[in-house]
């Protein structure tokens, strides 16, 4: 078996325009999360797929692997689905790793390289962390407050997904020391079967009801393999926009680099 990740990266955002290319402390974004994913997996193993010369061009300049896909391609899935089509057939799994998942770290790449090492009859994996009851209190007050963002996950005693919600889930009644509510990070694994079945289903119910494309695999009975990681006391954003851009440098100057370098030369765990 054999295993890649792949980066979409859409230079047409709306809300920061050139995204890939937005400079955070000094470092373009894509340049950053494919610098990460490398100290992962090596330079072999990454590619960026992409519908714009502009983004080809710059992964060019710091030596990245890139493969073209159609402007018609509606979502990331659906792009690196298209990408891993253009790869051997030999390399059976993939990891989708957003072009904005900017301060990943690269140990939650290994964990879950390792969990799909034997998928067996899971064909989908993707990570979660334990909250912590401060980080719980944080986030149930921004849900009242109207907050749409953050993503809760439940899952079975094999750590098979029962359900994703914009929601907080399970309802906690009493808050003690440990709570079983995990906060679900946008990662997402697959075997090339799982894959091609999860974009050639239609759009489901529940997953137009939260606006959660995971939905669409268990509601038709597809397994997601939840990967319990620890972030180690660090933060987790994506950049869709010029606060978003502003609010990781926050981050980078207040808990550290990642790496230690991003051209591609570090590897985490060396």
């Amino acid at each position: 078996m054999s295993l890649r990740i792949i980066i979409p990266a859409r230079y047409g955002s709306t809300r920061l325009p050139g995204k890939p290319l937005a400079l955070i402390s000094g470092v373009a974004l894509l340049q950053r999360v494919w610098s990460i994913a490398v100290s992962a997996i090596g330079r072999d193993g990454v590619f960026v797929t992409t519908d714009d010369e502009r983004v080809s061009e710059f992964c060019s300049s710091f030596g990245a692997s890139c493969i073209m896909t159609s402007p018609d391609i509606q979502n990331g899935t659906q792009r690196v689905h298209a990408a891993l089509a253009q790869l051997p057939a030999d390399v059976d799994k993939v990891i989708n790793l957003q072009g904005d998942a900017v301060l990943t770290p690269p140990w939650v790449i290994n964990a879950m390289i390792e969990a799909m090492a034997n998928p067996e009859e899971v064909g989908i994996f993707t990570p979660a962390v334990r909250m912590s009851k401060s980080d719980y209190e944080a986030l149930r007050k921004a849900k009242a407050a109207g907050e749409v963002g953050g993503t809760t996950v439940t899952f079975d005693v094999n750590h098979n997904a029962l359900y994703f919600s914009k929601s907080i889930i399970p309802f906690v009644r009493e808050a003690g020391d440990v709570l079983p509510v995990f906060r679900h990070i946008g990662l997402y694994g697959y075997t090339r079967d799982a894959l091609a079945k999860m974009v050639a289903l239609p759009p489901s119910v529940l997953e137009q009801t939260e606006k959660l494309e995971q939905l669409r695999a268990l509601e038709n009975g597809m397994k997601i393999r939840v990967v319990p990681v620890d972030y180690k006391g660090r933060s987790h954003v994506g950049v869709d926009s010029e606060n978003d851009r502003l609010r990781a440098e926050k981050l980078i100057l207040a808990e550290g680099e990642l790496l230690p370098v991003y051209d591609g030369s570090y590897r985490y765990g060396s």
